[in-house]
């Protein structure tokens, strides 16, 4: 399986900068999907509200199914790659 994987910079309450990819399945090219996902993963992180649209996440690539990422995608359809503040 390839995914798409969706650069993130969303700017937390306390003004510090959250950088997460969204990982979802490369089909999946509705933006509004790819947010909603984003929006779900920031209310788990109390961020809930903050600012989630194309000037806070875009499109960056296509890669291959990585196995410890493929679990969550079968599940909830996205997988969160916390990078930087998150």
């Amino acid at each position: 399986m390839k995914v798409a994987v969706w650069d993130t910079y969303v700017t937390k309450k306390d003004g510090n900068v959250m950088h997460f990819d969204i990982i979802a399945p490369q089909e999946i090219r509705d933006t509004n999907i790819i947010y909603g996902y984003g929006k779900d993963y920031l209310k788990t992180k109390a961020q809930d509200g903050q600012a989630l649209t194309s000037k806070e996440c875009s499109f960056c690539h296509i890669e291959t199914l990585r196995p410890q990422w493929e679990e969550e995608i079968n599940k909830k359809g996205y997988f969160i790659l916390e990078m930087e503040n998150c």
